[in-house]
Parts: structure tokens; sequence; C-alpha cells
């Protein structure tokens, strides 16, 4: 299986992503793709501007992913941004994402939905064979 990828799957009215790395840290930053992808195409989104998050942990990674995309879904909405690119590092009790993108150009953009935040509806984030995958639900 391929390394470093996303998807999206169907939940009832809202829409789950689902991200795949060699780490931890790749699948969270592959979610934070699909994540933008539920909202507009990620090769639309110019890399203009970084954003970065620190969120603190306790070692629980699944707990640490919602938050992380909910933290994402605040930055969008207060920045009034999208973002295609994100470098995320966890380190012993601290998530550090840099997140690049630019602010919305509904022409360019031309968002579907609004993400309204993660859910723990099929909250998942664990080592399968050679890979790391990290999903739940997002409220859309």
């Amino acid at each position: 299986m391929a390394q470093g990828r996303w998807e999206h799957f169907e939940h009832m009215a809202d829409i789950g992503v689902r991200g795949y790395g060699a780490t931890p840290e790749e699948a969270f930053a592959q979610a934070g793709l699909a994540l933008t992808a539920v909202v507009t195409d990620p090769d639309q989104v110019a890399l203009k501007e970084r954003v970065e998050i620190e969120l603190p942990h306790d070692g629980d990674l699944e707990l640490l992913f919602v938050d992380f995309l909910n933290a994402v879904v605040y930055e969008m909405a207060v920045r009034s941004m999208l973002f295609a690119q994100f470098e995320v590092r966890i380190e012993q009790n601290l998530l550090r994402a840099s997140l690049w993108g630019e602010r919305v150009n509904r022409s360019k953009h031309q968002p579907a939905v609004e993400v309204k935040g993660a859910t723990y509806t099929e909250l998942k984030v664990a080592k399968e064979n050679s890979h790391w995958v990290a999903q739940c639900v997002l409220d859309v």
C-alpha cells in the first residue's frame, strides 16, 4: 500500500476523513489534506501564508487527532483560510503543526461546504500492517 495518502468515506449526512502515512504525524497531515478536500480542491490552494498550531497531549493519539482537526477547522474559520500543506510533529507532550495556505477566494476555491468540526464518530488512530491510519467523521 502506498504511504502518505488520504481519502473520504461516507457517513450518513456527514463525511469521514482518513489519512495514511508511515508515521502518525504523516497520517495526521494527510487527514488535514482530506479535510481541505471536503471544502475545495487542495491543488487550488496556494501556499502563501503559514499558521502555527500547538496542542498539549497526554499520549492519547485518538483524542489528539480530533483536537488537531478541530484546531485546523478553527484556524480556517477565524482566518478565512484554506490549507494545502501540513507538517505535523508529535513530541513528548506537545503537537506542533505548520499549516500553509491562503485566504479563501470564493471564485477561485468555490467552497462546497463548511466544516463545523471533527467528531469522535469512527475515530481511529492505529498502525495497520506497515502504515498508520488516522480517521474520523467531520460534522459538515
